[in-house]
């Protein structure tokens, strides 16, 4: 399979403009693994910065509306959705995070699902660097995407 970002061994952005604009939609997945420290800073309402929960919401919502900023060649794209969902997993002593973007476009959104996991998980992590420097930040991974040329692609759970 050819890499499509790449012709005659150099970088370039994937032309689009003959393909349709269509449904698509992603969803990614990250976590934030916490310190006993960082555990504690969290229920206690974070380290003095405000709820790391909402603020890390807020800063995936924005990582995905800002994807081709940060990304060289991923294309700008009208975004018509993004649910950022971000929830303390106290059993496991992590944080998951979960975003879905939606559009309605030439090219899909994995890289802005992907993204604002990213930027939301280092987000909880500047939140609690206070409390723990210790904290971790895995699993950063498409879990669903639908629509475009190649369909739906859904991640097969672990065993």
């Amino acid at each position: 399979m050819d890499l499509t970002h790449f012709k005659d061994g150099r970088p370039h952005m994937v032309d689009v403009t003959g393909k349709s604009a269509t449904f698509r939609t992603a969803t990614a997945e990250a976590c934030v693994e916490l310190t006993e420290e960082a555990l504690a800073a969290l229920e206690k309402g974070g380290v003095g910065k405000g709820d790391p929960l909402t603020v890390a919401q807020l800063a995936g919502i924005m990582g995905a509306k800002k994807t081709s900023e940060l990304i060289p060649l991923c294309h700008p794209l009208p975004l018509t959705g993004v649910e950022v969902r971000v929830e303390l997993e106290r059993e496991a002593r992590r944080v998951r995070i979960e975003a879905t973007v939606r559009t309605k476009a030439e090219t899909g959104v994995e890289m802005e699902a992907l993204t604002a996991c990213a930027v939301a998980a280092l987000t909880v992590y500047d939140m609690l660097k206070a409390a723990s420097k210790g904290l971790v930040i895995s699993r950063v991974q498409l879990l669903h995407k639908a629509g475009g040329k190649s369909g739906e692609w859904r991640r097969t759970p672990d065993p």
